[in-house]
């Protein structure tokens, strides 16, 4: 039996310019967040991708289960001001 010694997995998220969310762009493995963030940083933005990085565990990840999207996301489907249709977006906004 082989022992893990790959470390946690940890999942990264770059943010490309100032301003712009963070978008998740893939994985890592590394026994602690320091170690994280410089795998992170030589796989994910070796061309100057991004402007910051974050890396979170994987186990402290939670999400809806694709099974639940009727339940869980039916209560927003009444909120219809909340689609974007009834705003308007000024020029020159260029990320919401």
């Amino acid at each position: 039996m082989s022992k893990d010694t790959q470390g946690i997995l940890w999942e990264v998220f770059i943010q490309s310019k100032p301003g712009q969310p963070h978008r998740h762009c893939g994985s890592v493995h590394a026994h602690d967040r320091e170690l994280a963030l410089q795998n992170a940083r030589d796989v994910y933005t070796r061309r100057n991708e991004g402007t910051s990085i974050w890396v979170v565990p994987s186990n402290n990840i939670v999400s809806s289960s694709p099974e639940d999207i009727g339940s869980f996301f039916e209560p927003a489907n009444d909120k219809i001001y909340r689609h974007p249709t009834f705003y308007h977006v000024p020029e020159g906004i260029t990320h919401m």
